[in-house]
């Protein structure tokens, strides 16, 4: 589902809709990123990549992270993760909603974080590096500890679903005046954006354009 942005600096990460549409998708967080393995809402376009051990070391590499991570992952971290990105995604969405976080869900992240997490180093020409014999629970835990800041820190309001009905995506709004509404412009605010116009344009009558607007 996902593929990795090489092609231009810009952040996140390009995914490929179910009729073969790539679109660029920036969630805000690595925690959220996560979320992007799978869409535990069960929506039309339900997908699974996280079905082996080299599945997470793929995603490590094309998430937000920091290249050249010299991961090694086992099965039980792999149904960790799965668990873990559970967790997150009920987390998301109660935040986004305004509801409470639930307790059980809350303690899937915080025993995660507790694990020691990811090292970066230095090498004598000033490059930074990651510490050798990293582990999946290490990944585990550096997601989980950026869903801590994420959802104890000065963003935590501002996690949002897409206002799409047909979208399971959910971002940080990082914008200045905060009312971002869509998951990307290239993808659910062009469609509104569409359907808007025919809306407007549609003859006196025409039910076949209200019906589309106000999809």
């Amino acid at each position: 589902m996902t593929e990795r942005a090489t092609e231009t600096p810009e952040p996140g990460m390009v995914l490929r809709t179910p009729r073969g549409r790539l679109f660029r998708f920036d969630p805000g967080a690595l925690c959220l990123e996560l979320l992007l393995t799978s869409d535990p809402g069960g929506l039309p376009w339900t997908y699974e990549t996280l079905r082996e051990p080299a599945d997470l070391v793929r995603w490590a590499a094309e998430s937000r992270l920091p290249d050249g991570l010299p991961l090694v992952v086992g099965d039980e971290e792999l149904e960790r993760a799965r668990v873990l990105r559970g967790a997150l995604w009920r987390m998301t969405r109660a935040r986004a909603r305004g509801e409470e976080l639930a307790p059980a869900d809350t303690q899937v992240v915080n025993e995660a974080a507790a694990a020691p997490p990811l090292v970066a180093a230095v090498t004598p020409s000033g490059e930074r590096v990651w510490a050798p014999a990293a582990t999946g629970s290490a990944l585990l835990s550096t997601v989980a500890r950026d869903a801590v800041e994420l959802f104890t820190g000065p963003n935590a309001h501002r996690v949002r679903e897409c206002e799409a009905v047909e979208c399971a995506l959910h971002f940080v709004d990082t914008s200045r005046p905060g009312r971002r509404r869509w998951c990307a412009m290239g993808r659910c605010g062009n469609r509104h954006k569409v359907r808007a116009h025919r809306a407007r344009t549609a003859l006196p009558g025409d039910g076949a354009g209200r019906a589309e607007g106000e999809a």
